[in-house]
């Protein structure tokens, strides 16, 4: 194999102050702010969804299901399109999006994209949490009184969610590795810069192995974290119970 390896290509100058390194050390911090703001945003609209889905109203559950159907079958990439290049020209109050920095509306649009695509699997997941609770459960809640938001909030929803770590874990590594598809809008996150420092100093193996090793450390923390919640949240009898 005829290559010249450097790992030394990381430390060399890339702008002024800045070395190659530096520039994935940045991308390093993008992922992990767009991943987790976009998480949150999954998390509340995929549980809100998730309850709706199971309401006894069926214009309630019909309106989450809808949601999901379209979120979960349009492509990721088309997605973004639409929130970078189409939302901006709909909303009211679209001219001030398209007024703030590059790094800003670009940084906006992968948030919002990744946190509603991935709301509707979190939606799934939660709504099968609660489907697989015992129905006496729910009507345990109303016949001490509670009414049906009381009954999901005290009773159901903290039973589902200790239930559906895992799948939530599968969710949360998932919303990193998608965010590499805001590097098509500029994004300049860490597999953009990855491809960027390839362009600047022509060491593929070098730049895309630093990316690969970035990507698995996220992920290795992301699954001690969810294991960690898993195993202070455990319930006897249930999944993953003793």
């Amino acid at each position: 194999m005829n290559y010249h390896w450097n790992w030394g290509v990381f430390f060399a100058d890339a702008s002024g102050s800045e070395t190659y390194l530096d520039w994935l050390i940045s991308g390093l911090f993008t992922t992990i702010t767009v991943g987790l703001s976009a998480w949150i945003i999954a998390l509340i609209i995929g549980s809100v969804l998730g309850v709706m889905r199971t309401m006894p109203n069926r214009w309630i559950s019909g309106i989450a299901a809808t949601y999901v159907e379209i979120f979960r079958n349009i492509p990721l990439l088309v997605q973004l399109f639409i929130w970078y290049f189409v939302m901006p020209e709909l909303l009211p109050f679209g001219e001030a999006i398209k007024q703030m920095n590059p790094f800003a509306q670009q940084f906006l649009a992968g948030m919002l994209c990744l946190g509603t695509f991935t709301a509707a699997r979190v939606c799934e997941q939660v709504r099968s949490g609660i489907n697989s609770l015992p129905r006496g459960q729910r009507y345990a809640g109303l016949a001490m009184g509670f009414t049906l938001p009381q009954t999901y909030r005290y009773v159901l929803l903290p039973m589902a969610y200790r239930i559906i770590v895992p799948p939530l874990t599968s969710e949360f590594l998932n919303i990193f590795k998608n965010s590499a598809v805001a590097s098509t809008i500029g994004l300049l996150e860490l597999a953009a810069q990855g491809r960027q420092l390839v362009d600047y100093t022509a060491q593929p193996y070098e730049a895309f192995i630093a990316v690969t090793l970035l990507y698995l450390v996220i992920n290795a923390t992301v699954m001690l974290v969810m294991r960690w919640i898993e195993g202070r949240t455990r319930v006897p009898g249930y999944i993953g119970g003793k």
